[in-house]
């Protein structure tokens, strides 16, 4: 029997079992993403790493996927002004399979989006 993968949006974990949603678009693994750069796309992966830098300009918080860091091949970016947009801490999603979605770009040799909603983001759950 196959798994079904659900996606569940970030801003409804509190109600969960109700209200979960199969998303049609395609999931592009975390590890290769850097072969959809310019396109937008739903790159889907575990976060091995999450770390928001209050430290640094614009206190960005990083979701590191598609290995383990400091060799990850992907990171979603949050921008400190879109922290609060979110309703919980999203370092809180280290360790969670999730998807991103958005526009794909470079940073270094790694593939990032930037995520500035919490629409942008999905829980993935294997059902």
């Amino acid at each position: 029997m196959k798994s079904l993968l659900c996606l569940v949006p970030l801003t409804l974990l509190s109600a969960l079992p109700a209200q979960t949603f199969a998303q049609a678009q395609e999931m592009i693994p975390a590890e290769v993403a850097t072969r959809y750069i310019g396109k937008d796309g739903m790159v889907c992966g575990h976060v091995e790493k999450a770390k928001y830098a209050q430290n640094s300009e614009g206190e960005p918080t990083f979701l590191y996927m598609g290995g383990a860091f400091p060799r990850h091949k992907f990171s979603a970016r949050i921008a400190g002004a879109d922290r609060a947009k979110f309703g919980f801490a999203p370092e809180t999603l280290e360790g969670k399979d999730i998807c991103v979605i958005g526009k794909i770009q470079r940073d270094s040799a790694r593939a990032e989006i930037e995520v500035s909603s919490p629409s942008e983001l999905k829980l993935a759950t294997i059902k």
